[in-house]
């Protein structure tokens, strides 16, 4: 009689995803004092995050500049416990879409969780 094998996967728990992400944010600003906040929003943000969730991480950069495919590049998000989708922006960029009436200006206004 043959045995299968059966691989067990374990989604990590919303409050250690969170611990882990305040210690990348704080190693982050260590690198890079020019970040001076870092969020979470979606799931994480109204804490309904669950198996499956990805991560949906707000970086405030008083120098971002460029695309955003270009502002990602200088952060490790692949040391992240989770897949993330990432939004870089400056303080000012940050206020005027927070000031907008569109459907991120209102999710990042009900969800948005600042992790320092």
């Amino acid at each position: 009689m043959r045995s299968l094998t059966q691989s067990v996967l374990r989604w990590p728990r919303p409050e250690q995803v969170l611990q882990e992400v305040q210690v990348w944010a704080a190693a982050q600003r260590r690198a890079r004092p020019s970040l001076q906040r870092v969020g979470v929003f979606g799931s994480y943000g109204r804490g309904t995050a669950s198996v499956g969730s990805d991560l949906d991480l707000l970086l405030i950069d008083e120098r971002a500049v460029g695309p955003q495919h270009q502002r990602l590049r200088h952060w490790p998000l692949e040391r992240l416990p989770l897949s993330c989708d990432a939004l870089v922006l400056t303080p000012a960029e940050l206020q005027e879409l927070l000031a907008g009436g569109d459907r991120m200006a209102r999710e990042l206004r009900s969800d948005l969780r600042w992790l320092d």
